[in-house]
């Protein structure tokens, strides 16, 4: 029987969150610009849930800044190879899936990023799903580079938007943060469409739904049923992906998780080796999800030792888990809000708090 392991790539495979690093990079304050855009992004997908608009779409609303601060494709190519930083033992772990599987990584992130990743873990880049776009095609005129310019300052320099506890509407927001909706509105809705720029709001994110069709693609490429898909997210473009592969009976992991990411899945792992990944999905796709489930109910060193995990890997995992095995719990109804907390501040912890604490 033939199961896939797909995982996410920010944040279950690397520290990275290129697109923030792009902007902190370019765009002065740029730390802070794209914060809030990625909050804006989190308001529009979760909170307004706004027609024909996708989780991660954070990465089309800041290329038209992109391409005003002269960031090129080859820019974006050479910075990405130049500051990839992955997970522990994500290298391993990706070259022990690849012996097991027909292994997929979906992501949100930018080609140029991901063509980056692959080079640097051996991975093939044809089993990736990824955005794609190119700055260089896209036009852009002196004034539009001065207005976009402007823009971005003043995005940089807007508080930080604070999204009430079960929100739902415009109308849960404090006055000022109606305001400042109502200007991103205006600003990524009105002012931004009527550039020839406009045309990168066009640009397909892979991210929520799209995650989600390309689990379906690939599992039709392998002629494989959702049932047998093994799926490793951890942030809140991966919640459709999670919804897909839970309700086809699949299994859905949160690494080092947010909270979207630990509310939809089924198991939650922190951890600063990727490693325990490659374990779950050897039980996974060697035995299946039953298998899975009961070597995290009963997470132990005895348990591994007894779960036929292969021998060379289990080897591995047991050195650099020498001080003691990281957290790998079944999410409940009883555990979520403990799990949800500690995920969220191991996430900051392993991948810094500005980049954790992004949507």
């Amino acid at each position: 029987m033939k199961r896939l392991f797909v995982s996410d790539c920010e944040g279950p495979i690397s520290k990275n969150d290129n697109a923030y690093e792009l902007a902190a990079h370019f765009i002065p304050n740029g730390d802070r610009f794209f914060a809030n855009i990625s909050k804006y992004d989190d308001v529009l997908a979760d909170v307004f849930h706004k027609s024909g608009y996708m989780a991660g779409s954070t990465l089309k609303l800041v290329l038209p800044f992109f391409k005003a601060y002269g960031v090129t494709d080859q820019l974006m190519d050479d910075f990405s190879a130049q500051n990839i930083l992955l997970i522990a033992g994500s290298q391993t772990t990706l070259q022990h899936v690849l012996g097991i599987s027909d292994p997929y990584i979906v992501s949100t992130s930018y080609e140029h990023y991901i063509r980056a990743l692959c080079k640097a873990a051996g991975f093939p880049y044809k089993n990736t799903y990824c955005t794609k776009v190119s700055l260089d095609k896209i036009p852009i005129s002196p004034q539009e580079r001065e207005q976009l310019r402007e823009i971005a300052q003043e995005i940089a320099q807007t508080r930080l938007i604070d999204i009430p506890q079960a929100a739902a509407s415009a109308e849960d927001f404090c006055d000022c943060d109606k305001e400042i909706l109502q200007r991103f509105d205006e600003i990524f809705w009105d002012i931004i469409p009527k550039m020839s720029v406009g045309k990168f709001l066009d640009v397909v994110t892979v991210g929520g739904e799209q995650k989600a069709e390309s689990i379906r693609d690939a599992a039709k490429r392998h002629n494989c049923d959702l049932k047998d898909v093994m799926y490793v997210g951890d942030s809140i473009t991966d919640v459709e992906a999670f919804h897909l592969v839970r309700a086809g009976g699949g299994l859905s992991v949160s690494f080092n998780g947010n909270n979207y990411a630990v509310k939809n899945a089924e198991i939650a792992v922190q951890s600063e080796s990727n490693l325990v990944t490659a374990v779950l999905a050897d039980v996974f796709c060697k035995q299946g999800k039953a298998a899975a489930l009961s070597l995290v109910a009963n997470w132990s060193p005895e348990a591994l030792q007894q779960s036929g995990v292969d021998e060379n890997l289990l080897h591995q995992f047991q050195k650099v888990t020498a001080d003691g095995l990281p957290k790998v719990q079944i999410v409940t109804s009883k555990n979520i809000d403990s799990i949800t907390k500690d995920s969220s501040e191991y996430r900051e912890r392993v991948r810094g708090v500005s980049i954790g604490r992004l949507g």
